[in-house]
């Protein structure tokens, strides 16, 4: 009997498991979905459109308050006062910016501002059309959309429809 092998018995390993580098990379992931999640976000304008009212008829503008934008090639900025007929600032080639466009619309919106609370009617600015051209790039529409955002005129609209008149004008100037 005392040949007969003992019972060995055998070690017990440690049932503890080093997770430093299970949490380091579970952090890795939140970093980076995190990351993803901000970068997957549209970064577009937001665009409000009018409703269409209750009835057929349109809806009226005054004169007064309309501000109309020409976006030409090369740059070129026409703005005009009123209607191009009998237009209430005639039609001027300006430049983007701080000088040019910039300036005309806070003084525009602030002489319409006290205008309309002199009628009664408080808050009611100018209303902007801006007409792009074909020969006019993405980067001039979103220039000016960023002036209308500086200069805080929340009331425009875009229009890709020129009237004969308007076309002449962009080509003569």
């Amino acid at each position: 009997m005392q040949n007969l092998p003992k019972k060995v018995r055998s070690r017990k390993l440690s049932s503890r498991v080093d997770l430093t580098a299970m949490v380091s990379v579970s952090f890795l992931l939140i970093i980076f979905f995190m990351v993803v999640g901000e970068l997957s976000k549209p970064k577009n304008l937001n665009l409000d459109f009018p409703d269409n009212g209750c009835c057929d008829c349109r809806p009226y503008y005054s004169e007064n308050r309309s501000v109309t934008i020409l976006l030409g090639d090369n740059n070129k900025i026409i703005s005009y006062t009123g209607l191009l007929d009998l237009p209430i600032i005639p039609p001027k080639e300006t430049s983007y910016g701080k000088e040019g466009i910039r300036q005309e619309l806070i003084k525009r919106n602030k002489s319409v501002l006290e205008y309309s609370a002199a009628l009664g009617k408080p808050g009611r600015g100018i209303s902007v059309i801006i007409k792009p051209s074909k020969k006019s790039t993405y980067g001039n529409l979103i220039d000016i959309l960023d002036e209308m955002k500086i200069t805080g005129i929340n009331s425009y609209s875009i229009v890709p429809e020129f009237t004969p008149k308007e076309t002449k004008l962009l080509a003569s100037n």
